[in-house]
């Protein structure tokens, strides 16, 4: 067989001829770089390999890749558009985009005004550099061959400029952010069931008071409400909001598009830097807390989340209870309450329940206030003594289970029942006070199924129902719900932030001198014991008078040197530390910190929209009566298509009927009952009527 024909590249008069055998498949004269890209394309469209294509045209494999991932999403248009360095911003530019940026127009749009990088208007504007020097950064892509060159071409949503007028610095209206009337049809229609729920937390206000202040096309508020409703949508990530499509998310919240990537990370980072996830946590919290019916004691489930790490850097390790053994990662402690809402969380190192739980009690003190009575519930993970005492001094009761093997109950077994949520629940009881070591009195709850105890339940509170101590414990099934429900489809264990604080490693590690020592010590009491047992059998055993002395005496001084080895060992062992700092025993010995404030700001927000679904789930419930699958009915019921009709004194949203019958019942009583008290959407003065799209 013949050897395949091979690309080649001739340039002969300024012009370019690419070559496959006897045939010219490309020309073009050579100073073309839009024709040079499009031939690059169109040569690997053929079949023809990138690597042979790149090496063809004498550029590199990635920069062909580059070329075919902007014709995929821009057409030949993009292939040809000027590339290279942007031009530098003059001092008279610097001006007109301080005045354009005090006019709220963004970045972005000032930077594409000017035909330069978002980065250099963000330092012009900040004032950081020199004027003449603000077009420092290279924006091209890094194809050969690449010159800048003045763009003429209009840009997608910015007004043309009239005739006579070539300054490329005059001034051209944004398009607004917001919706102001009008009707849009959106895919997502149906989570405009959401608002209700955010708007009895206060969310718009707490966003207001939250923001960073910076100006720009979105505010704060559109800018944390697009995210919360991105994380609704099933985003599970900031990058996941791109797949959802921009104009129908945007109108979910008022806006005419859901902002981009490059606009809604930043300003989600701006934030983050400039304010306390923590206040905004406690501030959700609290409205959560208070717009539920008060008991006597409220209940609160408490639990460790681990998080898995598998990048390069040097994260402190913890117990992966998935897989089974240590891993490097980060540990999140959440609190739910009794009606499975996501109230709270805090995030660190790996520590473990016992440790970190003390942190929630203060944090939920300042939720629901210092004089309301709070019961805990959590598992073995938490359940020491040492815990109990501290639970104790701040004035939380708590119940758990027994750690370890269970005791023989000495009260009698009786039964107890308890009524939650209208149900009745009877379990078969034996109740006595134990005495824990460490802790003191405690109540002690055994449990019998099959007339045998198959657990035992610990608790402070002594006054509550038995049956009750035991089917709250038992509802701690709500937080691993919880952890399920957020990890699948809110994304707590994305990683949000990729940059991180490296430094030294001052955990405590074992002292590699200590260990050494303590090996010594325990080699010389073995041979010690090794000495005094020769010498025992010398003793008890016959002998001829000669040999018995000789061998006694020699086995004395051996056993008698084995004592002073022994003494030296422990001498040795006094004053060695059994702990040091990792980076003493090693120097080189170093540990990341993530950034907590963007990833806290993040998680808010996960846990507004998981709580804002969850609320939606249990009102849509009680007109379904299906407690298997009304959750997943709930999440298609936010990607139900409809229109949203923006009036000027009201936001009408019409939701297509669901095809099921006994769904669509269920969203009509939901609606009406929504229709009762009129929601707004975040920042909008508007309210919102809810209606079903008839037959």
């Amino acid at each position: 067989m013949p050897e395949p024909y091979s690309l080649e590249r001739h340039v002969a008069g300024g012009e370019t001829f690419v070559t496959r055998g006897p045939y010219v498949v490309s020309r073009f004269d050579s100073d073309d770089i839009g024709m040079r890209n499009l031939a690059v394309v169109a040569l690997t469209d053929a079949g023809h390999s990138g690597l042979e294509v790149a090496a063809c045209f004498g550029i590199t494999p990635v920069y062909v890749s580059m070329l075919r991932g902007r014709a995929r999403l821009e057409g030949s248009a993009g292939l040809v558009r000027p590339r290279g360095r942007r031009p530098k911003l003059s001092p008279a530019q610097v001006a007109t985009a301080r005045r354009w940026s005090g006019e709220g127009v963004s970045n972005v749009e000032i930077a594409t005004r000017l035909n330069v990088h978002a980065r250099t208007v963000g330092r012009a504007l900040e004032g950081g550099e020199a004027a003449g020097e603000q077009g420092s950064l290279d924006d091209g892509d890094g194809g050969p061959g690449d010159a800048p060159e003045p763009s003429s071409a209009p840009v997608p949503g910015q007004a043309p400029a009239p005739a006579g007028e070539g300054d490329p610095t005059a001034p051209a209206e944004a398009e607004p952010a917001a919706v102001a009337t009008g009707q849009r049809s959106s895919r997502y229609a149906g989570a405009m069931l959401l608002h209700p729920f955010l708007e009895a937390l206060g969310a718009a206000e707490v966003f207001s008071a939250a923001g960073a202040g910076l100006a720009g096309r979105y505010d704060d508020v559109g800018v944390l409400g697009a995210a919360t409703f991105g994380f609704a949508l099933g985003a599970n990530t900031i990058e996941g909001t791109k797949h959802l499509a921009r104009p129908d998310a945007g109108a979910v919240v008022g806006l005419a598009a859901m902002p981009e990537l490059r606009t809604l990370r930043p300003r989600l980072g701006a934030v983050a830097d400039r304010v306390d996830p923590l206040a905004l946590q406690r501030a959700f919290a609290t409205a959560l807390v208070a717009a539920q019916q008060k008991d006597d004691q409220q209940v609160f489930f408490v639990d460790d989340h681990f998080v898995a790490y598998s990048g390069g850097r040097p994260l402190a390790k913890g117990w992966n209870t998935k897989r089974r053994h240590a891993q490097r990662g980060r540990d999140d402690t959440f609190v739910v309450d009794l009606a499975g809402r996501a109230v709270c969380f805090s995030s660190g190192e790996p520590s473990g329940l016992s440790v970190s739980i003390h942190g929630v009690v203060a944090e939920l003190r300042a939720v629901c206030g210092p004089a309301a009575r709070l019961l805990l519930g959590f598992d073995r993970g938490g359940s020491y003594p040492v815990t109990f005492a501290k639970l104790r001094d701040a004035g939380a009761d708590w119940v758990t289970y027994r750690r370890g093997a269970l005791v023989e109950p000495t009260a009698a077994a009786r039964w107890s029942w308890f009524a939650l949520d209208g149900r009745r629940h009877s379990y078969r009881i034996a109740d006595e006070t134990v005495d824990l070591e460490g802790y003191g009195p405690a109540r002690q709850i055994s449990v019998y199924e099959g007339g045998e105890v198959v657990f035992q339940v610990l608790a402070s509170d002594t006054g509550a129902t038995a049956a009750r101590m035991v089917h709250l414990l038992r509802c701690r099934w709500r937080i691993e719900n919880a952890f399920k429900y957020l990890t699948e489809h809110n994304g707590i264990d994305a990683l949000c932030d990729y940059t991180m604080t490296v430094g030294p490693d001052t955990a405590k590690v074992a002292n590699p001198a200590r260990t050494a020592a303590t090996a010594t010590l325990r080699s010389a009491e073995a041979a010690l014991a090794g000495a005094e047992g020769a010498l025992g059998r010398a003793l008890a055993g016959p002998s001829t008078a000669e040999d018995y002395l000789a061998t006694v005496r020699r086995l004395r001084d051996e056993v008698a040197m084995a004592k002073d080895d022994v003494a030296e060992a422990k001498a040795g062992l006094k004053g060695v530390r059994a702990k040091l700092p990792a980076n003493e025993v090693d120097p080189t010995a170093a540990r990341a910190t993530p950034r907590a404030q963007r990833r806290s700001l993040q998680m808010v927000l996960r846990l507004l929209a998981y709580n804002a679904e969850h609320d939606l789930a249990r009102r849509l419930n009680a007109y379904l009566g299906d407690p298997d699958e009304y959750r997943a009915l709930t999440r298609n019921l936010l990607h139900q298509g409809g229109r949203i009709d923006f009036g000027a004194d009201a936001v009408t949203v019409t939701i297509d009927r669901p095809n099921q019958p006994r769904v669509a019942r269920a969203l009509a009583l939901l609606a009406d009952e929504l229709n009762a008290t009129k929601a707004h959407l975040l920042g909008d003065p508007r309210p919102i009527t809810y209606r079903v799209e008839v037959e």
